[in-house]
């Protein structure tokens, strides 16, 4: 038998119904509210069963143990530093194991912003399970959501839950984006050796030898967790570098440029014009004034 809730220890607040009708119809909780939200330690034999789906969209966050979720003939399983996310009005039935049982934190979000997350992560209208790449900051915007509502049902305790709840969508829409962290780990190492080493000559054949993988393999993983190829990548890095250089110090340009890796100072130039369409000096004149 599954249970929905009466968890020892467990955390829960649900906004009545005349609240949630006000907050949707005005204000900026229009956009994303925060309807439901709580903390399940341990959820032994939790589970809930909506023919009709929920009103708002459901997102299940687990720390520790494992679950699942049906929505049609679709089963997905889910488990630690991993989300679980439900579109709003779709059937479904989720359940802790019975032999390792799920500790969760979970909220229910509506909204105009909730749309996008729907898109990317559940673009099939079926539940979908995101791999997390900082699970515990996103368990602590749940936390602070949850907090925010414990206090009252008052606008701005709302628009803080809000604040929380976007940054959860935003880090989970971030993380889809990227893919599963076995798979973009090698890319964030080579970021942060391009970030550590601005000035040195980027060969990327070397860089994929540094993390273990062929050329194209690696070109390829870079290419969908940034959005684009090394080059390009350093490129950006080093005019960002050298924005700063220029602003907050009396660096002669030529000086700037060998900082962030360009022995040639006409094609930092030419380089940085293509970011800011503006010269290296006309953007320091720029910044004083």
């Amino acid at each position: 038998m599954r249970i929905r809730e009466g968890f020892p220890g467990q955390r829960l607040r649900v906004l009545p119904p005349d609240v949630v009708r006000a907050a949707l119809a005005a204000g900026m909780t229009r956009r994303l509210l925060v309807t439901d939200a709580g903390h399940y330690p341990h959820a032994l034999h939790h589970g809930a069963t909506r023919p009709h789906g929920a009103h708002g969209t459901i997102i299940i966050v687990v720390s520790s143990g494992r679950g699942a979720c049906r929505t049609g003939e679709r089963v997905v399983e889910v488990g630690p530093g991993q989300a679980l996310v439900v579109p709003a009005r779709t059937p479904h039935r989720y359940w802790s194991d019975d032999n390792d049982p799920w500790t969760i934190s979970w909220m229910h979000i509506q909204g105009a912003d909730v749309v996008e997350l729907e898109r990317v992560v559940t673009p099939e209208g079926h539940a979908a399970v995101v791999d997390m790449h900082e699970p515990l900051h996103v368990v602590g915007e749940l936390e602070r959501a949850l907090t925010a509502m414990e206090v009252d049902e008052t606008t701005p305790q709302l628009l803080r839950a809000a604040g929380a709840a976007w940054s959860v969508l935003a880090q989970l829409v971030a993380d889809q984006a990227a893919g599963s962290q076995n798979r973009t780990e090698p890319v964030r190492a080579a970021q942060n050796y391009l970030r550590e080493h601005l000035d040195a000559p980027v060969r990327v054949g070397e860089l994929a030898a540094q993390v273990g993988l062929s050329t194209s393999h690696f070109a390829a993983l870079f290419r969908k967790a940034t959005g684009g190829g090394v080059i390009e990548y350093v490129k950006r890095l080093r005019i960002a570098r050298a924005s700063e250089l220029l602003v907050t110090t009396a660096m002669p340009v030529a000086e700037v440029a060998r900082t962030v890796g360009y022995d040639d100072p006409f094609y930092f130039s030419r380089q940085f014009r293509g970011v800011h369409d503006c010269s290296p000096s006309e953007f320091r004149e720029r910044a004083n004034t």
